[in-house]
């Protein structure tokens, strides 16, 4: 399959809006992002994705695919508002709370999709996604939560980048720490909920985590390490896409397009290592 064959393969619709689903994506996750790293809230992150995970399965066994995104949307909100409130009252630590509704969550969603005739498959697509299997609707209602979630941060940056780098001044200027992490919760819940469908529950959390993590070995700019963010994902959309096309039909192996992007993000992630190991390796040997 020569090159030419892969670019006129992204000419066929269903391709085509796979790879405008990581774009909508990348757009989104490259600002929000920010804040998860900024904040440390990777484990959190991770946490909200499995506690979302109930509310897709309920949503599946109501109603299908068509209520996968309104049932992942309502367990998101609620598992948000339950780890921000743990851990602002001081019952649980940060990294305790987030644990407890993960695991409660998950094996909630584990125990409901195990009761359905054809679980298998059916837990196989929540896990896992189908980025080239997204109809136009989809791509729209994912859009519409995406920009959502954006609205929610871009409304609220300023107090957002004051609550990351300094929360004692934050509070001391009276600002509430409560709403400001709840809007933000919120924020990472939605994109995570907008990218459950096309990537599935266990790998969405490396578009919000390695994108900016990659920028941020390059860049120490702001909106440079959200535009970084940004090219660095839809590269990597194209790049994962495109090997999918070529392994299905150079070596008839069906790779998922959503593991290959977030295969590619990662490889990414290590060459901008690169550079500053290098500059470690050379400083031992100067101490040397």
């Amino acid at each position: 399959m020569t090159f030419t064959d892969l670019l006129a393969a992204f000419q066929l619709p269903f391709i085509m809006r796979g790879l405008l689903t990581m774009l909508m994506l990348a757009a989104a996750a490259s600002i929000i992002g920010l804040f998860v790293s900024f904040r440390d809230l990777e484990f959190v992150t991770d946490g909200l994705v499995h506690a979302v995970f109930p509310g897709l399965v309920i949503g599946y066994i109501i109603g299908g695919s068509a209520l996968l995104l309104p049932g992942a949307l309502v367990a998101a909100t609620i598992a948000v508002v339950l780890i921000t409130l743990l851990t602002q009252r001081g019952k649980l630590g940060n990294d305790a709370a987030v644990a407890v509704i993960l695991t409660s969550a998950f094996s909630l969603g584990i125990v409901l999709v195990s009761r359905q005739q054809d679980y298998v498959s059916a837990l196989n697509a929540l896990l896992f996604g189908h980025l080239l299997t997204v109809t136009a609707t989809q791509l729209i209602a994912l859009s519409c939560v995406a920009l959502l979630s954006v609205l929610m941060i871009l409304m609220t940056w300023r107090r957002q980048i004051f609550r990351a780098h300094d929360v004692s001044g934050f509070r001391a200027a009276g600002y509430s720490v409560l709403a400001t992490d709840l809007i933000l919760g919120v924020a990472i819940a939605f994109l995570i909920v907008a990218g459950v469908q096309a990537l599935g529950n266990l790998l969405v959390t490396a578009l919000l985590i390695v994108p900016t993590a990659a920028a941020r070995q390059l860049t120490n700019r702001l909106w440079g390490t959200v535009l970084l963010a940004f090219l660095i994902t839809a590269f990597a959309s194209f790049v994962g896409i495109a090997f999918a096309i070529w392994s299905s039909f150079a070596l008839g192996v069906n790779t998922p397009a959503g593991a290959a992007v977030v295969l590619a993000l990662i490889a990414i992630y290590g060459l901008t290592l690169l550079p500053s190991l290098a500059r470690k390796l050379q400083s031992r040997k100067v101490a040397q």
